[in-house]
């Protein structure tokens, strides 16, 4: 699994790099700010990062997503220090409204494959709360919504759900028990 996941990462990134410039070609940046919902631990939490994609003819392409939540599980007094960090590559596909230039509105969904790493110091006796360092592979998906205001910039708002994946002893990939969903906003740059 984890060789699959290297393997889908490198042709994204790979197609990202060697796509052709073309007038109808749509970059863009994007550092957002968000909190995460409807979870156990990191409910209500901040969670800030930001989106780099392109999408040919504004319909179709390839988005990176890079998300930190800091004291994802609470305070540092709960857990120790801690975080979760999520690194995605993700597939995009939206319709634009208005065109690809100038005003416009663009709805959109997302999916793809990454990193979710979780990590806390833990807490020694008499709470005791085990230290978590851990790499997992995991999805994302979610909907969301574009509005540039000129050619150049504009607003973005979405939801997205990231998962866990785990391989058992047969190398099955199942769903793991780490879940959570981010709300964000941000500016959008292009």
């Amino acid at each position: 699994m984890r060789f699959l996941v290297k393997v889908f990462l490198s042709c994204a990134a790979a197609l990202m790099v060697s796509a052709p410039v073309r007038a109808h070609a749509d970059g863009y940046v994007s550092p957002f700010i968000g909190v995460n919902v409807l979870n156990n631990s990191g409910n209500g939490r901040a969670d800030f990062g930001f989106d780099a994609g392109w999408m040919g003819k504004g319909v179709a392409g390839l988005e990176f997503d890079l998300g930190y939540a800091p004291s994802f599980f609470g305070n540092s007094g709960s857990y120790g220090g801690n975080s979760v960090t999520t690194a995605t590559g993700n597939l995009i596909v939206g319709i634009p409204v208005g065109g690809v230039r100038g005003a416009s509105v663009r709805p959109y969904v997302t999916g793809g494959l990454g990193l979710l790493r979780a990590q806390a110091d833990g807490m020694p006796a008499p709470g005791f709360i085990p230290k978590i360092d851990e790499n997992n592979v995991g999805f994302s998906g979610g909907v969301g919504v574009m509005a540039f205001v000129s050619r150049h910039a504009g607003v973005r708002g979405d939801v997205r759900y990231f998962r866990s994946l785990n391989e058992d002893s047969a190398d099955t990939v199942q769903f793991g028990t780490f879940h959570f969903w981010r709300a964000s906003f941000g500016v959008i740059l292009r």
